[in-house]
């Protein structure tokens, strides 16, 4: 596994307290992935620093001593053990990442006083519910990624009561490794991809997803587990479609789109049916809608497409 590298993120946001205005110095663990880098985009002036700054998650007890000794105002967990498949064989390394190391950091914001916003994933559910899922609903993961999230979140709440916890899920951007880059890099030498067309979610822009994150942790309260992902809901194949859709104006690659059956593309991970998230909770409680994730899609690919013809 590729080591996880962590940078110190000062971001600068304002919230309302009493009628006083304060300044807010957050501390983003997980620099270098998509949440992350959006985050950073948000404000023009970071300070970042590496893992040799202490933050690895696989090393909790140097993640909690390093948020006592930057005393930051508030702290986003951005980053996380990702690759689900990989997670089957190697759970106890996810563990570490996706659960004990939430935990120190969550213990170290409690200590502190200070908002924690810890990032999970749809995964936690089973899939097998129709319509979307809400916060209340009975968690039960069936893959190893997903039980280590669970664990996570768990720990989290246990050390942390008021932890603000947010499910998310069909992240993508113009950054790293994500559905939209692997569409468009398949693209590039198939006529046709066959796309899964029996799962459904609500594909949720990493740029999006970011400014809730900052809201989130710019108030003080309101600790609980919410759910945030793009407006509107599609399968794998239709993501993909619409994905082409906005390739072709933009000159990025194209294909055809052939539906199948998740039996008919097996991984060594289950995936859930329905990851359908309801953001309604988010809504009313931070006043921050989620965008359409058609809107958001095209966005992402403007700035696709413009990278690409700059490089």
């Amino acid at each position: 596994m590729q080591p996880i590298e962590f940078k110190w993120v000062a971001v600068q946001t304002t919230f309302s307290n009493e009628s006083e205005q304060s300044d807010m110095t957050t501390l983003v663990l997980g620099s270098t992935g998509q949440l992350g880098r959006e985050l950073q985009r948000l404000d023009p002036d970071l300070t970042a620093v590496g893992r040799s700054s202490g933050f690895d998650l696989a090393h909790p007890e140097d993640c909690l001593k390093a948020i006592l000794e930057l005393r930051p105002t508030a702290v986003i967990n951005a980053a996380a053990y990702t690759q689900v498949d990989k997670a089957e064989s190697e759970e106890s390394i996810a563990t570490l990442i996706n659960h004990l190391g939430p935990e120190a950091c969550a213990k170290a914001c409690a200590e502190l006083g200070i908002p924690f916003v810890h990032l999970s994933t749809d995964y936690v559910f089973p899939g097998d519910k129709v319509g979307a899922y809400i916060e209340s609903d009975p968690i039960g993961p069936k893959n190893a990624y997903g039980r280590t999230k669970a664990a996570g979140e768990q720990a989290v709440r246990a050390a942390n009561p008021n932890s603000k916890i947010i499910r998310t899920a069909w992240v993508f951007s113009s950054f790293g490794n994500n559905f939209v880059k692997t569409m468009l890099r398949l693209a590039e030498t198939r006529d046709e991809i066959g796309v899964v067309s029996d799962q459904i979610g609500c594909p949720t822009w990493a740029h999006d997803l970011a400014k809730a994150c900052l809201v989130a942790a710019a108030e003080p309260r309101y600790g609980g587990t919410y759910h945030f992902a793009g407006n509107g809901q599609t399968s794998w194949a239709g993501f993909a479609e619409a994905i082409f859709a906005c390739a072709q104006p933009l000159n990025l690659p194209s294909a055809r789109v052939r539906p199948i059956r998740t039996i008919d593309y097996p991984t060594p991970a289950y995936r859930p049916p329905n990851s359908v998230l309801s953001s309604d909770s988010f809504s009313q409680t931070f006043g921050h809608k989620p965008a359409d994730w058609q809107e958001s899609l095209e966005k992402c690919m403007v700035e696709i497409g413009a990278a690409q013809r700059i490089a």
